[in-house]
């Protein structure tokens, strides 16, 4: 590893011993190795710190961190980040499996094109046992040079295909100097897609066209575990879960509010902001008209068993992983 590596891996955790082995082979048996991996355990109770000491004995990439009390989803995923050297970052995920030439491929975008934020691939879908269940196209315009478009096909892009994953691109390699300029992850609901709209404010996203990220779905993951918006919150920042001064109605405010704030603080042109606030304003209508149609999205609903043609046997791909290297 050089003394400060081009990639930062920010990998924050809490109680993640069941995938966690599976999740940080695949990361440090990538093609492209030159990087940190930062484990942030968030208080575990497990054994994770544990398996955390292990690799950090046994790779000088790694590095371990344990927060003293539990602090939220939220300010570990930002904690992580900022403790990262490197000039591009990546958020992992202790459940998910990585393809051994993602890091590769993705950084091979960035370094051809310096209007690129971030990079990452097309998303799959995998069960507890390794098995592919989900693999579609990304659905989304986030490479438009226009800013409008592609807040608008972030916000109007999972219509058609609700419990579907499509994109992740939370989980892409980012610029950090673009980071460190997009107001961190907070816990409103839905904190994550205004996250993810104001960073593609920033700049383009671009995809590599091949299921390179697979992410699992399993019984304990956070959308699973927290079904309502309340709970949900609550997991991003325990402060959430006073409900008198957190009830659910300053919850949903906050994420609206905040559509349209990030517009207002974006460095876009006074024309894209604009086109931008009028994209939101239509969205909002929209939401508001299915819920007096009474139709409700499933938020956080299971993947939908839909396959594209055959692409890839995830033993195969995945380094580290049973059939594979």
């Amino acid at each position: 590893m050089s003394a400060t590596p081009p990639l930062s891996i920010g990998l924050p955790v809490y109680n993640g011993e069941d995938y966690l082995e599976q999740s940080v082979d695949a990361l440090l048996g990538q093609t492209f190795g030159d990087f940190e991996l930062i484990l942030l355990s968030n208080a575990s109770t497990d054994a994770t710190d544990d398996i955390c000491r292990r690799y950090e004995r046994e790779d000088e990439r790694v590095r371990f961190i344990r927060q003293p009390v539990n602090v939220g989803a939220a300010p570990n995923h930002t904690e992580v980040f900022h403790r990262a050297r490197a000039p591009l970052f990546k958020w992992a995920s202790g459940d998910d499996l990585y393809a051994r030439d993602l890091l590769e491929r993705c950084l091979e975008v960035l370094e051809d094109r310096p209007e690129v934020v971030l990079a990452h691939s097309l998303t799959a879908a995998i069960d507890e046992d390794d098995n592919l269940i989900q693999a579609l196209q990304y659905p989304l315009a986030t490479d438009d040079p226009r800013p409008a478009r592609r807040l608008e096909s972030l916000l109007f892009g999972g219509d058609a295909m609700p419990g579907a994953v499509a994109a992740d691109d939370f989980y892409g390699i980012i610029r950090s100097d673009v980071l460190r300029r997009v107001r961190p992850h907070d816990s409103f609901y839905h904190a994550d897609q205004t996250f993810m709209s104001e960073l593609a404010l920033m700049g383009q996203f671009a995809i590599v066209p091949d299921w390179l990220y697979f992410r699992r779905h399993h019984s304990g993951r956070a959308f699973k575990a927290n079904p309502s918006a309340s709970s949900w919150c609550a997991n991003l920042d325990p402060r959430r879960s006073n409900r008198l001064r957190h009830p659910t109605a300053r919850l949903v405010a906050e994420y609206g509010w905040e559509r349209f704030a990030l517009i207002h603080r974006s460095p876009i042109s006074a024309a894209d902001r604009r086109a931008c606030y009028a994209v939101t304003a239509r969205w909002v209508g929209s939401r508001v008209a299915r819920r007096l149609r009474g139709a409700h999205r499933d938020e956080f609903g299971s993947p939908e068993a839909v396959l594209e043609n055959p692409v890839v046997d995830v033993r195969e791909v995945v380094a580290g992983q049973r059939g594979g290297l």
